[in-house]
């Protein structure tokens, strides 16, 4: 059997760059080395494409020193040597410059079949406004929520006016977010107008524009999808919290929560959660897979979508391979479904 040559990106640009390293360290080690073969390509933070040729063994932790040398040690490789050396892209480039649609657009160029969701798909879910304009409009459930720009807030004065506007439209507490970034970074939950102001500065150091979300009272469940057309879901999880909320440390740390897969929740909730999912992911157009994050008002009985993540994370605390497992889909199949849902896709562009 003809071994199909996988190239796994990692790496990137983003404030991420760590994370998506041990991501694609837990994907090199459980990945079906008898069916393909794996050419590891790190991007460092300067955007240069590196050929990663590394034992993955033991690289499980954020401060490990390999990470540091796997970007600045590996040889330089070109996008046409990308090409040349791989029959399939698999990304795990958590943020911009990965989830967000650039670099699914180069497969497309190179008509390079991938791992996950499609240009569109990626872009849009990357960016929480737009995805949230597509679901609200589509009357989807959502928590009540609104936008701002550094072009508003340019000075101490206007993100001061911009404050008191959110201050009213949403009252507290109040989440404030990079609206193109992930795990946590730039993200503050406050309590009044002062802290408020704070945090729109901060986030507005990460992107441009800027999304403040109506805190929810309720509990953070996750479920992963995948598929094209007849996507199917995991298990629905639960984020039990010991701190104020699901932060970076918590993620990817290990520190300030627990998960409990599947979440103890009414038979009847799963249900609408899962019908939920899929219509979201549907609706954005999601293929390959994806994990959706929601809310579950116990008080109100009312579940609201949160965002969808098109890359979510591969590491040994991430929640999208524990849902599938939680399901009877082990690691390594996960891997080999999507990858096949890759193939699948790349196919049926070509016969139409």
């Amino acid at each position: 059997m003809v071994k199909s040559r996988v190239g796994i990106i990692f790496g990137g640009r983003s404030s991420e760059h760590e994370i998506s390293i041990l991501s694609a360290a837990s994907v090199l080690t459980a990945i079906d080395r008898e069916k393909y073969e794996t050419v590891p390509f790190v991007i460092d933070k300067g955007g240069a494409w590196r050929f990663a040729d590394f034992d993955p063994e033991g690289l499980s932790e954020l401060t490990d020193p390999r990470i540091s040398e796997l970007t600045s040690g590996a040889r330089r490789v070109t996008i046409a040597d990308f090409d040349e050396m791989t029959d399939f892209a698999f990304p795990l480039l958590h943020g911009p410059f990965g989830e967000d649609g650039t670099i699914q657009g180069l497969f497309e160029m190179l008509d390079k079949p991938y791992a996950g969701c499609g240009v569109a798909a990626s872009a849009v879910s990357m960016d929480k406004i737009f995805t949230k304009e597509i679901w609200g409009r589509n009357g989807l459930p959502l928590c009540g929520y609104t936008q701002t720009t550094s072009y508003v807030c340019d000075s101490e004065k206007e993100t001061a006016r911009e404050a008191a506007r959110i201050e009213r439209e949403l009252g507290y507490p109040i989440f404030v977010k990079p609206a193109n970034l992930g795990s946590s970074v730039g993200v503050s939950k406050v309590h009044d107008r002062p802290s408020l102001e704070e945090a729109l500065s901060l986030a507005l150091r990460f992107d441009k524009r800027v999304i403040a979300e109506a805190a929810v009272n309720g509990r953070e469940l996750e479920i992963g999808v995948t598929g094209r057309g007849a996507p199917i879901a995991s298990a629905v999880g639960e984020i039990l919290l010991d701190g104020l909320y699901y932060d970076y440390d918590s993620k990817y740390r290990g520190g300030g929560a627990k998960v409990a897969i599947p979440a103890d929740i009414p038979d009847s909730v799963r249900d609408e959660i899962e019908a939920l999912a899929l219509e979201a992911y549907r609706m954005l157009d999601g293929e390959g897979y994806a994990r959706i994050d929601l809310f579950f008002d116990e008080g109100q009985g009312q579940v609201y979508l949160n965002e969808m993540n098109t890359i979510p994370g591969f590491t040994r605390f991430s929640m999208f391979p524990l849902l599938w497992g939680a399901k009877g889909v082990g690691y390594s199949e996960l891997i080999e479904r999507i990858i096949d849902f890759g193939y699948e896709r790349h196919n049926a562009a070509h016969q139409r």
